[in-house]
């Protein structure tokens, strides 16, 4: 049996782990974390069409393509780990606050259109008539039904659950290097523990990739994101149930209902290195924007304030691919969309390790003045 060792126990990593060993292969993820870091602040939008913007029509196709995969993968992952992994089926809607946000709108419901995507443009009343909880600030937006969520906590646990099934051996330590015979991999070395053998190295390290490989550095970057965490207190209006995107006066926010009346509110989005701390400013600026849009979460309780950093890329697509040496294979860069891509990244990583191409618009050699791969 050929043995992989994953580096990395986020979303992507695990998927991987998960589908690789259904497929016969013998499965070491290795991560200091297991199903922590971005995967565990994140707010679970599966939301490729509301996230689209002009210039990143890649990344659009490659969003919708992981949706149509969702409701499959989200049964074959229920069945393995025993358990539901959260996914929300009620859609999206978009609200606008000013004029200059509902322009906005406008426009990617235009850009939408020309793509053959389209989407409904509703008033504030009719918006309100889908989410009362959407407040009368609200003027305007879209409906996208199309648009799904996860819970991302309930995902991690059956990821984790279905990889226990599977036999994969999680392994809590660091990676220090990948280990290399010549133009061949031959696993990973780790502190404190042993090294690891593997005959196939996956390096799904989100943020912390561009520092395990040189092809990487400076492809994948840290990008902050900090979330707010909220629950419905039973004099208030209840929250939403579809997840709600907003514009406020021209800051993105959202709000992403959980079982049980929780609500994730997020994210801030900022280049600051790896500081994970979260600031005064961040949370005070998602408190105000999401109150403008659903005003009744002013009674609703603080239950978490947190920050992850996502793993960005030059265009905002992943990088999913071979490089050097030999039987390495990278799963990064997901940016925003880690859960989104989740489906088709283990089906590609799948379909690479059987010796097929992985995604073209995800080559990491689309960077590259040289090849990066073999």
């Amino acid at each position: 049996m050929h043995q992989l060792a994953v580096v990395g126990a986020g979303v992507i990593g695990l998927s991987c782990a998960w589908r690789a060993a259904a497929a016969g292969w013998r499965v070491t993820v290795v991560d200091p974390a297991p199903a922590r870091g971005a995967s565990w602040v994140a707010g679970g939008m599966l939301a490729p069409v509301t996230e689209a913007w002009p210039g990143e029509e890649e990344l659009l196709d490659l969003g919708l393509e992981s949706l149509q995969r969702w409701p499959g993968f989200a049964a074959d992952l229920a069945a393995a780990a025993g358990r539901e992994p959260g996914l929300r089926e009620e859609g999206t809607v978009v609200a606008a606050t000013g004029a200059g946000d509902r322009a906005e709108l406008g426009a990617l419901a235009a850009f939408l259109g020309t793509l053959g995507r389209e989407v409904d443009q509703l008033t504030g009343r009719e918006l309100r008539r889908l989410e009362p909880a959407l407040g009368p600030d609200v003027r305007g937006g879209l409906s996208v039904p199309g648009d799904l969520a996860v819970d991302n906590r309930a995902f991690l646990a059956a990821l984790l659950a279905a990889c226990e099934r599977a036999g994969v051996a999680v392994v809590a330590h660091a990676v220090t290097s990948i280990c290399a015979d010549g133009d061949r991999v031959t696993g990973l070395r780790l502190a404190p523990a042993a090294d690891i053998s593997a005959d196939v190295v996956l390096l799904c390290a989100g943020a912390h990739s561009g520092l395990l490989h040189p092809a990487l550095a400076g492809l994948v970057r840290p990008v902050k994101g900090e979330i707010v965490r909220l629950a419905h207190r039973g004099t208030a209006l209840p929250p939403p149930t579809r997840t709600v995107r907003a514009l406020v006066d021209g800051r993105p926010v959202y709000a992403v209902p959980r079982d049980g009346g929780g609500l994730v509110v997020g994210a801030t989005q900022y280049e600051a290195g790896f500081d994970t701390d979260v600031t005064v400013a961040g949370v005070r600026d998602l408190l105000r924007d999401v109150e403008r849009v659903l005003p009744a979460v002013a009674e609703y309780t603080l239950v978490e304030t947190a920050a992850g950093l996502r793993p960005g890329s030059p265009d905002n697509r992943p990088l999913i691919g071979a490089l050097r040496p030999d039987g390495l294979l990278v799963a990064t860069g997901h940016g925003r969309n880690g859960m989104l891509l989740a489906p088709a990244t283990a089906d590609a990583v799948v379909a690479m390790l059987a010796g097929r191409p992985g995604p073209s618009a995800a080559d990491p050699d689309r960077f590259a003045a040289q090849p990066a791969r073999r």
